[in-house]
């Protein structure tokens, strides 16, 4: 077990501290511009959202890669990794030309849409519009970052996240404020430096991609061979099934966010506060859900999917000791942390009881990253789809519809049916989990048929 555990941190704490620098930034800048007022935290915050749905759309291309790469280099084929991961890059972009054109035509819209007032639509419409630029180059990244997962170069990973959201936290600052005889441009400047960054990370991915592993794995060399149906319509059903995954949480999220807004702009902005500090949690969720799928999927690529469950568990086990001890930090100093957002007494305080209430609640969350993660190792991806679909949809958004709207529960109401759907969402995988015949567990292939 120990052999394990120190397997698992080389892997998932620099995957951690990737998915740390990107929640740090998303917070400081949340920081930074919040003191702009309770309406702008609510825009960057509805923002969020949005920016999540978009991205999960198209997720499921960035954990495909992740876990067919896995795969293949526990194979010791990694021809068919590059190949896959070639025809992954081309449906990427074509998606990201329509994120952007999305981002251009009806920004206002989607922002409308969300049900916030008319102030934050004029006041964050152009905004958001950077934020679809942005996110634009960000899936690109996210296929990118699959690719190196896939292939345990998690450090490497890591250090390109470091070098793009380094530079957003510092241009966020220097825009906002116009400082060092920058503009001072306000929430504008914040969006342009989200999309610096993101553009700045796709042209670093592709050097490492094309110059720095061409020697090792010659990726350059299989360009030509991406276009064979086969892989191509695994690539898109398996993407396709992961990505409505996503987006059915997502999606789920952006109406949970929609019904807080009819609470007003004061509750909206102590909900996305809450939701920025929690985002504390989801990242050693994410971080060692991304390690199971790397784990898992590479034992399975080498013939020994038995070891790959322990080694899941043993993820589990070390992500949940880390959710307790974060969850005990977030419990203990609420207000503090919350009072750093803002200086509204009605947001921060309503932030840091919703905060306090849901510290060790989140368990739940991590449980469904953790055996997620385990599932999407081993190509589980038809279950994960059924079961995201059906809590999302049958549960919370009825459950929060329920508390907020007809029990009059407010923030706490909306809260409950949040952390209701997470429990019961996580515990259901890792059923799952458990219950898979590991024994008939194979290297996915793609069908002829």
């Amino acid at each position: 077990m120990l052999h394990n555990w120190k397997k698992i941190l080389l892997l998932a704490v620099p995957s951690l501290v990737s998915f740390a620098s990107a929640t740090v930034v998303g917070t400081i800048n949340l920081i930074i511009v919040g003191q702009l007022g309770s309406l702008i935290i609510a825009i960057v915050g509805v923002s969020n959202i949005i920016m999540y749905n978009a991205f999960a759309i198209f997720s499921g291309i960035g954990h495909t890669v992740n876990y067919l790469v896995a795969q293949n280099y526990g194979a010791g084929d990694m021809k068919r990794g590059i190949q896959r991961t070639y025809i992954a890059m081309y449906m990427c972009i074509v998606f990201a030309l329509l994120i952007a054109f999305v981002g251009w035509i009806g920004a206002d819209d989607v922002l409308r849409w969300t049900g916030g007032s008319a102030n934050l639509v004029h006041t964050g419409t152009f905004y958001l519009e950077l934020r679809f630029y942005a996110m634009s180059f960000g899936i690109i990244n996210f296929a990118f970052h699959g690719f190196l997962r896939g292939i345990g170069a998690t450090k490497m990973s890591m250090i390109v996240s470091l070098m793009a959201n380094i530079p957003i936290l510092v241009l966020t600052y220097l825009l906002t404020y116009g400082e060092l005889g920058l503009p001072k441009l306000g929430l504008t400047g914040a969006g342009i430096a989200v999309l610096i960054g993101e553009g700045s990370q796709t042209l670093v991915c592709a050097f490492i991609f094309f110059v720095l592993l061409n020697k090792k794995f010659q990726t350059r060399k299989y360009m030509t061979l991406a276009f064979q149906w086969v892989e191509m319509k695994l690539i898109m059903l398996e993407s396709g099934k992961l990505g409505v995954q996503e987006f059915s949480l997502s999606l789920s999220m952006y109406i949970f966010t929609a019904f807080v807004a009819r609470l007003g702009d004061q509750a909206l902005a102590a909900n996305e506060v809450a939701l920025s500090i929690m985002s504390f949690g989801f990242m050693p969720a994410f971080a060692f859900g991304s390690t199971a799928t790397i784990l898992v999927g590479q034992y399975v690529g080498k013939g020994t999917p038995l070891l790959g469950r322990r080694v899941g568990t043993d993820t589990a086990i070390l992500g949940s000791i880390f959710l307790i001890l974060l969850g005990t930090v977030e419990f203990i100093f609420a207000n503090e942390i919350t009072h750093l957002y803002t200086s509204d007494a009605k947001v921060y305080e309503l932030a840091a009881y919703l905060i306090k209430t849901s510290a060790f609640l989140q368990i739940f969350d991590g449980l469904l990253n953790f055996y997620a993660g385990g599932l999407r190792g081993i190509g589980d991806t038809t279950f994960l789809l059924r079961i995201s679909f059906a809590v999302s949809w049958f549960l919370f958004v009825p459950l929060a519809y329920l508390f907020i709207f007809v029990f009059h529960w407010g923030s706490m109401g909306a809260w409950l049916s949040l952390y209701a759907f997470l429990m019961v969402f996580g515990i259901s995988i890792m059923i799952r989990f458990y219950r898979t015949d590991w024994t008939a567990v194979r290297l996915k292939e793609g069908s002829h048929s």
